[in-house]
């Protein structure tokens, strides 16, 4: 990059990108810089985004002619590097399941040393925008064609990845489904954009914070990406995982948890996708994430829970009687499922619903497998419509 090229400089107290995140120390991040090569092989071309445990980054593979990669660089006080386990583990899986094209695939893994400590490098192929963004393009809403073709591709990762890889994401959101690159075009325009007007940054006495520079808009098949949460499938789990307004009723309650969180989060990412208000909200009069009040939006979209399913826990007890009627200080909302639903009417609307149902269901055991969950009505319509699938009925 030319030193005469002028870039909007970001000065006083305001907090920009990983430094706005809850608990942020700046010595926790390597002080990644535009330009600078790691390896002798990856040329950083510009920010692609930040979270609680990483900065990530697009760079050049020098190496390779024309290839991209993207660069997830990870904070040097990981306890655990999950998803670089993860990752291996899906890598050495010799399979044929149409699933795994639909996982995010890890290129290249290193170490290097920062100026407060190690940090772990993780390699991907570099993917376009996620369906969080699209959402927002789209003014919260994506059309039913759109949610069927992006997400029937990402329900066969999550296949995969239970029955092969024996693997739960435990973190299925719309920023963690990104749509394919048919080719190098967009990346190559990424990095004009970032020459011809570079990023906005706040510059201080050991670092650069940049500003992240959105991807141009791409257009294939979609793939899910960060294991930074993934859990092995053996083990019995009770940790507390997924984001909060995703969390299954199980993992809020204490219970012990398998595969079936992620069907749970599937249907609340496409209901979340696709109407016009959040299924659950689960915030209380402040703002702020509540159980109780989550709690009790589940029962007013669900119904009561099975006496079975809350003697699996005992923080039941705060928020049912032993006769399973609600006791939580939070009143339960007068909602349904059907009145919640806004878009669609007649038989599309008792399709959608009872697609919805497969999923969320309070017992665990009860929500459906992926094979009925893929085969709903709702979710292959198109299909249907177009000959694809024929159904034995017709």
């Amino acid at each position: 990059m030319s030193a005469h090229r002028q870039y909007e400089l970001i000065e006083g107290p305001t907090l920009l990108e990983e430094e706005s995140v809850r608990g942020y120390r700046a010595d926790d991040y390597y002080p990644v810089h535009i330009g600078q090569i790691f390896q002798g092989q990856y040329r950083v071309v510009g920010k692609l985004g930040y979270g609680s445990a990483s900065t990530v980054w697009l760079c050049r593979d020098l190496e390779v002619d024309e290839r991209y990669v993207a660069l997830k660089v990870y904070i040097n006080n990981s306890k655990e590097h999950r998803e670089l386990s993860i990752c291996q583990h899906i890598n050495a899986i010799s399979s044929e399941h149409p699933g795994r094209e639909h996982v995010r695939k890890l290129l290249d893994t290193f170490e290097i040393e920062g100026p407060h400590g190690k940090h772990i490098c993780l390699v991907f192929e570099p993917l376009g925008n996620s369906l969080g963004q699209l959402s927002l393009l789209a003014d919260g809403a994506l059309e039913a064609h759109i949610i069927r073709q992006t997400m029937r591709p990402i329900l066969n990762a999550l296949q995969f990845l239970h029955t092969e890889a024996r693997v739960i994401h435990t973190d299925l959101q719309p920023n963690n489904i990104l749509l394919g690159i048919h080719d190098n075009s967009i990346l190559t325009r990424f990095e004009e954009e970032e020459l011809r007007e570079p990023s906005p940054r706040k510059e201080l006495e050991d670092r650069t914070i940049y500003l992240s520079r959105p991807m141009p808009l791409a257009k294939g098949w979609p793939s899910l990406s960060d294991f930074s949460e993934a859990r092995f499938g053996g083990p019995e789990h009770t940790d507390l995982v997924m984001p909060d307004v995703y969390r299954a009723p199980e993992v809020i309650l204490g219970m012990p948890w398998s595969y079936p969180i992620d069907v749970w989060a599937f249907a609340i990412v496409i209901w979340d996708l696709f109407e016009p208000q959040r299924l659950f909200s689960a915030r209380d009069e402040n703002g702020r994430y509540s159980e109780a009040h989550h709690l009790a939006q589940m029962v007013s979209i669900l119904g009561q829970p099975p006496l079975d399913f809350l003697e699996r826990s005992s923080k039941c007890d705060q928020y049912w009687d032993q006769n399973g009627n609600w006791i939580g200080d939070v009143a339960i909302p007068d909602r349904s499922i059907a009145t919640a639903e806004k878009r669609l009417a007649a038989d599309d609307k008792a399709d959608f619903l009872d697609f919805m149902r497969k999923m969320l269901q309070w017992r665990p055991e009860d929500r459906g497998n992926w094979d009925d969950v893929f085969f709903s009505e709702w979710l292959v319509a198109d299909l249907i419509e177009s000959g694809q699938i024929v159904r034995d009925d017709e």
